[in-house]
């Protein structure tokens, strides 16, 4: 087992994870459909979140104890959660003006902003990767670092090598300028033809490893049941529309997220990973990791890694991408043609359907257009 799933709080914890996937499942489908649905989503409740957020911090930098003690402040304040959300919000805003035709959503090279989205998502992810290697084999304690989102980790080559299956995950992704409209009234989803099961599946492992490595204490959710939703949804119906329910359902759970952190690593639908080996005999939660932030006290709770799982699923997500790339290039080749102007997948079943699925007009002046 990857998670220490079993005890008295396993069946909260498997609740947990059907409540977050089919949370995420469905309001993906009221976000996708409607411009009603996108717009509050994701413009005007970020808006609120965001006047919130300053409010918190000036409130906190006063020294008010209500913000000192809110469960945001204290546990989700770092860094990558805020630019993670930001930048997964960003994304779900302008694949809309695409889908939609707004602004420049209706430029020929506005086309190409799905990948440079989530080439930075990606981005952003790698240096968190490296970062953590780095901590954790230089000047960690045998390996542990203490994050600035209040976790420890346990920083060492497993980084290195799925920061590297990282870079070349944002290669994997083809057909830059090949994204169109759905053909369907409303013109609900954003197609992306190329994007079909070959990088959804080095998608998926490189970052189920991610969040297993860099972000532990969340990983069952942001890991498992987060990348799993958008995947599900795009098997079985919304075919071509994986990016988009991969932006939505992230920026989604990260305003969850940012809200009620304590879901994750206090109540009893908290979940730690292998790693961690040693927690629940000295009877410590996710919760308690947090609350301690010096290496002694950490080490005489009796608590010592197990990485075993961190390398087996480093291995594969850098096996998975470098298998991706391998048939990237030896299609482009065969096709005689450059894999990030025009698509290379297009002969697959997933891909066939997708362009089912897109305005045909769009199609075309896509193509006139290149």
């Amino acid at each position: 087992m990857l998670f220490q799933i079993y005890g008295d709080t396993s069946l909260w914890q498997l609740f947990g994870w059907v409540c977050v996937f089919a949370g995420l499942v469905l309001l993906n489908e009221f976000e996708r459909r409607t411009k009603f649905g996108g717009v509050l989503c994701f413009i005007v409740v970020p808006i609120i979140l965001t006047i919130w957020f300053i409010v918190l911090a000036v409130a906190a930098g006063q020294g008010a104890e209500w913000a000192l003690n809110n469960q945001t402040y204290l546990y989700q304040n770092g860094w990558f959660h805020y630019a993670k959300l930001y930048a997964a919000d960003i994304g779900c805003v302008g694949f809309m003006m695409i889908k939609y035709k707004w602004w420049i959503g209706k430029k020929e090279w506005f086309r190409a902003w799905p990948f440079v989205i989530v080439a930075i998502n990606i981005l952003i992810a790698v240096a968190s990767d490296f970062e953590s290697a780095f901590k954790g084999m230089t000047y960690g304690q045998d390996g542990w670092w203490f994050s600035s989102e209040g976790v420890w980790l346990y920083g060492g080559w497993w980084n290195i090598v799925n920061g590297i299956a990282g870079l070349i995950n944002i290669f994997c992704m083809t057909g830059w300028w090949r994204v169109y409209t759905s053909k369907d009234k409303n013109h609900q989803d954003m197609i992306w033809p190329d994007m079909t099961w070959c990088f959804i599946i080095a998608y998926d492992v490189w970052n189920v490893t991610y969040t297993y490595l860099n972000l532990p204490t969340h990983s069952w959710y942001c890991g498992v049941a987060l990348l799993l939703a958008p995947t599900f949804a795009a098997a079985f119906w919304n075919k071509g529309g994986w990016i988009q329910n991969r932006a939505n359902t992230l920026a989604t759970w990260c305003m969850f997220a940012q809200l009620f952190p304590l879901f994750q690593v206090k109540w009893k639908t908290s979940v730690v990973p292998v790693l961690y080996q040693g927690i629940q005999e000295a009877g410590l939660t996710a919760f308690d990791l947090t609350q301690i932030d010096n290496y002694a006290d950490f080490q005489a709770t009796g608590i010592v890694a197990d990485p075993r799982a961190q390398g087996v699923l480093a291995i594969a997500a850098l096996v998975a991408n470098v298998l991706c790339i391998t048939a990237i290039i030896v299609r482009a080749k065969k096709l005689g043609v450059n894999p990030y102007k025009e698509e290379v997948f297009i002969d697959q079943k997933d891909s066939i359907e997708a362009y089912e699925r897109a305005d045909q007009a769009d199609v075309a002046a896509a193509k006139a257009a290149r």
